[in-house]
């Protein structure tokens, strides 16, 4: 049986964060979600790592965190990791993110050292040093999303059979839909709206999110675990936008490419998320 998490909220940096999180014991997991996700993606990796306690957060302009009007400086997500991480008292725990979660991750790493023992980074949007030169202007599409729903079951039977959510776990699916959409007078829309999601890609490239410097800080234990699926233009949502050669920057980083899962690796299997989270745990 899943464990439900005790559900709270934070003041930090001027916004209001919403936090997940598992009870538990041992070393804490602190994890950190994709853009346009939120804390219970991680709901089925949570219930794979058994007792161990486990937290989780909405990012800022996701689920049921603040949400700033756009444009989204990539910055202040990991500005805003450090800050919940002081918050919480936290020590010694491994750090998870996936996607922009691992940037962000990194980078409250870096800035609130003590908080962390280890990284493990799924699939991070983080790019080489030359990449970071401008809003990246790919995301008309995502600014169209559809945005209205009737209930989270309409958004599942929409998605299950579509990419890239047809290869995801179908638990992971549904905990994507239960807790993605957010009230509205005629029924529901995206907790992340179009315009947050469209305005945070734009930001992947801009000058100001290149973190490499403080990449160069971070003395910690560091997995980087890459999809084999390089990034085109024909496959933009499942394919890698990581560094190829990401772990070598790290004083003490470690690569895995692994080319039968997608970007979405952690949606895919959250058994092999967790294992490969379990097996850094046994390193500290």
């Amino acid at each position: 049986m899943t464990r439900a998490p005790v559900e709270s909220r934070v003041r930090i940096n001027g916004i209001d964060i919403a936090l997940s999180d598992w009870p538990g014991h041992g070393r804490p997991v602190f994890l950190c979600h994709a853009t346009g996700f939120h804390a219970r993606i991680w709901e089925q990796v949570a219930a794979q790592l058994g007792e161990r306690r486990c937290i989780a957060f909405d990012a800022r302009g996701h689920g049921r965190s603040s949400k700033p009007a756009p444009p989204y400086d990539w910055r202040d997500f990991g500005r805003d990791v450090a800050a919940l991480a002081e918050s919480l008292g936290l020590g010694g725990a491994v750090g998870v993110g996936h996607s922009m979660g691992g940037h962000s991750i990194t980078l409250g790493a870096a800035l609130q050292p003590s908080a962390f023992s280890a990284l493990v980074l799924f699939d991070p949007v983080i790019r080489a040093k030359d990449r970071y030169r401008g809003p990246w202007n790919k995301t008309g599409y995502i600014a169209k999303r559809r945005n209205r729903w009737t209930s989270a079951q309409e958004m599942f039977e929409r998605f299950e059979n579509r990419p890239p959510f047809d290869s995801w776990h179908r638990q992971v699916l549904r905990d994507y839909c239960d807790h993605a959409l957010a009230p509205a007078e005629e029924g529901f829309v995206l907790a992340c709206s179009p315009e947050i999601e469209a305005s945070i890609y734009d930001g992947s490239t801009a000058v100001e999110s290149n973190i490499h410097s403080e990449i160069a800080t971070i003395r910690i234990p560091v997995h980087v675990v890459r999809s084999g699926r390089h990034l085109d233009s024909s496959n933009l949502m499942g394919s890698s936008p990581t560094m190829p050669d990401l772990a070598a920057c790290f004083a003490r980083g470690t690569d895995s490419c692994l080319d039968e899962y997608s970007h979405f690796l952690p949606m895919e299997s959250p058994e092999l998320a967790a294992k490969l989270i379990v097996e850094m745990l046994t390193l500290l």
